[in-house]
């Protein structure tokens, strides 16, 4: 592994005030931590983007939230195919072993890769629609919500709605792991849906009944 270097200085510092700090004046927590496991309450998937911060939008501590990042928050279909599927794995072991109440999707503003599929989806982003992309294959998972939109929206219009339509895919498709369905029908699991507007620190929640977000 010889392409391997050392951390960066900025982040040897930042690491090493944590340490002194943080991490020293919680020391029985985090002891606490590592002997007893973890139990998260909830399971949440979000984006990669650096600009989603779910623990600071929540003020969670650690060991409150299980997360799964991937671009625009996605979850795929169950497909067990004997593929390696990250997202998929991760969903499983939340609801399976770790027993979470809640799943929560958290879609947000200005997310690239729902740009990206959009412009692929409009023939601006040939090179997304390449076998070997694997952003374009990871995002023809929103393809079910965009055949919904296409028609009555166009332009950024259909943008920012194809961004919360990537949580009601991942809401849907989490709904066909069977381990899912079942303690979701059982009460013991609860599916949620959130969007997230970066610049103005807004959150809306998903609205079943009435296929709408709303305000927090």
């Amino acid at each position: 592994m010889e392409h391997a270097r050392p951390l960066p200085k900025y982040l040897v510092q930042r690491y090493q005030g944590w340490k002194a700090t943080s991490f020293s004046e919680n020391k029985a927590w985090y002891r606490r931590l590592a002997s007893e496991g973890q139990h998260p309450r909830a399971m949440i998937i979000s984006c990669c983007d650096s600009r989603v911060h779910v623990t600071s939008i929540f003020g969670a501590d650690q060991g409150e939230f299980f997360i799964h990042r991937n671009i625009a928050n996605l979850v795929p279909a169950y497909q067990p195919d004997g593929n390696q599927h990250g997202t998929s794995a991760a969903v499983e072991y939340a609801v399976t072993a770790l027993k979470v109440a809640h799943v929560i999707v958290i879609g947000h503003s200005s997310c690239g890769g729902v740009r990206g599929y959009y412009d692929m989806a409009t023939g601006a982003a040939p090179e997304l629609t390449e076998k070997s992309s694997f952003v374009g294959r990871w995002m023809d998972i929103l393809e079910p919500g965009y055949q919904r939109i296409k028609d009555a929206y166009s332009g950024q219009d259909c943008v920012d709605h194809l961004e919360k339509e990537a949580v009601k895919v991942s809401l849907d498709n989490l709904m066909t792991f069977p381990f899912v369905s079942e303690a979701v029908n059982s009460e013991e699991l609860s599916l949620h849906g959130l969007w997230h507007d970066i610049g103005e620190g807004g959150l809306m929640y998903y609205d079943a009944g009435a296929d709408t977000f709303q305000p927090v």
